[in-house]
């Protein structure tokens, strides 16, 4: 007689498992907030923006004068920045049943998609005023005056960012960490300025005697700039995701990627400080359903940022033969 065996078609106990640990989609670093170093400090009252004013310095007075003659008066002037505040938030809902039957904690899983929202939106918001400059010179500058004739054949180099340096400091912008202006470029641009070659191209990055000082996402200093690679910066994030403005490609359809040079006061940031805080809060909903089931979780966050200095900001948008490989 033939054996019986005990195998998987005639017992149910061999199941599918499941890892109880929760991941996540790879996320990005989050850094054009720290740009915002304009804040309200002194504010009236609240209100539905909030005006910057800059007092405008008086010209150089260089005519000797006149032992007997009395100066005539010269008006001082100012300009102001306003920024409003609009209203930002998500939210989401979850259920008893998912919360009673799914093998992963929900509700700890439901607030860390919507914290990791909250902190997409909010640096996207602070990110979108800088990519929309009118400082801006497109791909070889010279003829070339618009995006649209911007081909991969202009890829950013180091006399750009020498040119970039040159605006800023003709223009007295103050500098940013370690006597450094701050520049942000995708992995495109930056590669291509790695990759240069010639006595005047990329160096090695500069070693810090205060290693604590340097910035997080920093990969060196060059030209006097402290330079920061972020994806958040692509030309296909900037027209697809999180609310870019850098709409439009360069010619025959090429991508065209922005790098932001700043300084000082390049970004001003304001907030209501009755119903929010400088950052995007977590909200934990009430549970008002009659039966106590759906529990909400969200962010909310009333505030704006815009340019506070245009002089402080310039931006250099490049071509590139390179593109992410699948």
């Amino acid at each position: 007689m033939a054996d019986a065996f005990t195998n998987t078609s005639t017992l149910s106990t061999a199941t599918l498992a499941y890892e109880m640990l929760s991941y996540f989609p790879l996320r990005a670093e989050l850094y054009f907030d720290a740009l915002a170093d304009i804040k309200p400090t002194n504010q009236s009252h609240p209100g539905s923006s909030v005006r910057f004013s800059i007092y405008n310095d008086l010209a150089a007075n260089i005519t000797p004068l006149s032992e007997s003659v009395d100066v005539d008066a010269v008006a001082v002037s100012d300009t102001g920045v306003t920024v409003a505040l609009n209203e930002y938030g998500a939210a989401a809902l979850s259920t008893a049943r998912i919360r009673g039957q799914s093998y992963l904690v929900v509700s700890s899983d439901v607030a860390n998609v919507v914290g990791y929202n909250a902190g997409l939106s909010f640096d996207s918001l602070a990110r979108n005023p800088l990519v929309a400059g009118t400082r801006v010179q497109f791909g070889t500058g010279g003829a070339i005056v618009a995006r649209n004739q911007v081909t991969t054949a202009m890829p950013l180099t180091a006399a750009q960012c020498r040119n970039a340096f040159m605006c800023l400091v003709s223009r007295n912008v103050q500098r940013r960490v370690n006597n450094l202006y701050a520049a942000y470029a995708s992995p495109i641009p930056a590669t291509d300025l790695r990759a240069e070659t010639g006595a005047a191209a990329w160096r090695d990055p500069h070693t810090y005697s205060q290693p604590e000082q340097i910035w997080n996402g920093e990969v060196g200093s060059f030209e006097g700039f402290a330079f920061m690679e972020t994806p958040r910066l692509t030309a296909a994030n900037l027209n697809n995701s999180g609310g870019g403005t850098f709409a439009g490609g360069g010619a025959a359809s090429a991508d065209v990627h922005p790098t932001i040079f700043c300084g000082k006061q390049a970004l001003a940031k304001t907030w209501s400080k009755s119903v929010s805080a400088e950052q995007p809060q977590i909200i934990l909903g009430a549970v008002v359903d009659k039966l106590q089931r759906f529990v909400p979780v969200g962010w909310y966050w009333m505030g704006g940022f815009g340019r506070f200095r245009e002089d402080a900001i310039f931006r250099q948008e490049s071509g590139s033969t390179l593109s992410v490989a699948p």
